[in-house]
């Protein structure tokens, strides 16, 4: 490619507080709901207990120590060359249990000093409200987002950290991969997006949609209130894109493509539009799904649509009607499964690799929004050998990136998408949302940390540390 990629685009790294900063009762911070998952494993889902248990291994609660340890996490960044890092606020830290009148100050204190340890260092934050973690306090008292009086918390916590870091933070999101809990039958996205435990099967999709519908709200109260405090904050939603392709030309299947990419578009077009799109009234209404929404409600929906999408990029998903190919069924889709795609191979915890897919997805959401876009999560997580030498020897990793690189660039240079940054997940390496283990390492920095919790905790560059340190010093010329 001769044309290059913009001199002023943030390459960066990402990672998220609960995963990140352990100190999970430390300095006033209240429990959240992210300390009260158990470890899983690869197949083995992660419990969620009511209140901390005692004999049970929590492993976000200590995590890497990065509330203790971010000066130093910070040199390697700096070396890497990350011109931003993303990462997010633990609403709990600032109100313990949510409905204090007034936040705890030893929390605003410790995101100042964050903040202002990464600017000295020459990287931006960029900066999510909610990332799968609220106030534990807020699922007891009031069983979580699907109540409406979750949200003025939401906006008021909002506004705390707007105002206080209005002259250090540029880019925000309001809600991680909101998008998530539109697979309902995952108990574990229905918990970290909303806090909710569903246990009427019957309730599940309208509480799920109920819970979406107000912190779409939630979100655009915050963005209205945002703005108020400085116009020139950038603040986007962050959403989770899987594209769903057809299996074959049938058009039973193509027909069932567009039906499953609708329903994780749904929350993206709430956010860009600010209206509830008429395809998912009319699928309420087939359900006999009756949603809580005010016209105030709705007005603020209106004023309050985002200036970017951030979003993550994993993998793609494939699906089928054909009754001669083996799947998993879907809920919501009558004769539709999920199959494996034959053109494509898959990570050790079967997630199918496939770097054309985000160039897929970055021009198909650039021509449905016309917005700007942030990679704000992409990456591999793999189990790593240490060697004797103290190595991390990770080809595996670089490959899985550069391709991914390569198709972005062709995006960007090629297509034309207007493209703010690149945040690899797990820059270092961190616990595991989905299963709670350290093992499954995404970072190109190695944390000493077992799935049991055992380790030192020490940093030690991976080999893709100086992959990845040309990539940046290039602009993404050298791959």
């Amino acid at each position: 490619m001769s044309a290059k990629m913009p001199k002023d685009f943030l390459w960066g790294g990402a990672i998220a507080a609960h995963q990140a900063e352990g100190a999970w009762n430390v300095a006033g911070r209240g429990m959240s709901t992210a300390d009260v998952m158990t470890a899983g494993g690869n197949g083995i889902p992660r419990k969620i207990t009511k209140g901390v248990i005692e004999g049970e291994y929590y492993p976000n609660h200590e995590a890497i120590d990065f509330y203790h340890r971010y000066k130093e996490d910070i040199q390697l960044f700096k070396e890497l060359g990350l011109k931003c890092l993303r990462t997010s606020i633990s609403w709990s830290r600032i109100y313990p249990t949510g409905t204090e009148e007034e936040p705890n100050e030893a929390g605003l204190q410790y995101y100042d000093d964050l903040f202002e340890e990464l600017q000295a260092n020459g990287i931006e934050p960029v900066i999510t409200l909610s990332h799968f973690e609220m106030p534990y306090a807020l699922y007891e008292e009031f069983g979580g987002f699907a109540n409406k009086e979750v949200i003025p918390l939401f906006v008021k916590f909002a506004k705390t950290v707007f105002q206080r870091y209005r002259d250090k933070v540029t880019y925000w999101m309001t809600f991680n991969e909101i998008n998530n809990q539109a697979d309902g039958q995952e108990p574990l996205h229905v918990w970290t997006n909303s806090a909710m435990i569903i246990e009427d099967d019957s309730q599940k999709e309208a509480l799920v949609f109920q819970a979406g519908v107000n912190e779409l709200i939630a979100s655009a109260a915050a963005v209205i209130e945002g703005k108020k405090i400085n116009p020139e904050f950038q603040i986007g939603c962050m959403m989770a894109y899987v594209p769903v392709y057809p299996y074959s030309c049938a058009p039973a299947d193509l027909m069932a493509s567009v039906k499953a990419n609708e329903r994780r578009y749904f929350y993206s077009d709430v956010h860009v539009r600010g209206k509830i799109p008429t395809y998912v009234q009319k699928y309420w209404a087939k359900k006999g799904i009756t949603i809580e929404i005010t016209p105030e409600e709705q007005a603020l929906l209106k004023g309050g649509t985002v200036d970017y999408i951030g979003f993550s990029y994993y993998m793609s998903g494939t699906i089928s009607t054909l009754d001669e190919v083996a799947g998993t069924p879907t809920e919501d889709i009558p004769g539709a499964k999920i199959v494996r795609n034959p053109y494509i191979s898959a990570s050790d915890w079967g997630w199918p690799i496939d770097p054309v897919g985000l160039r897929y997805v970055l021009n198909t959401i650039y021509q449905r929004y016309d917005l700007p876009l942030f990679i704000v999560e992409n990456g591999f997580g793999a189990y790593d050998q240490l060697t004797d030498e103290q190595q991390v020897h990770d080809d595996y990793r670089i490959t899985y990136l550069k391709e991914h690189i390569e198709q972005m660039e062709k995006a960007v240079v090629e297509d034309g998408v207007p493209l703010l940054g690149y945040t690899p997940w797990g820059i270092i390496d961190i616990v595991s949302f989905g299963s709670g283990e350290m093992e499954k390492r995404y970072g190109m920095i190695y944390v000493d940390k077992d799935n049991t919790g055992k380790g030192t905790l020490n940093r030690l560059k991976k080999d893709s540390f100086a992959w990845y340190q040309q990539v940046i010093a290039s602009n993404g010329e050298t791959l």
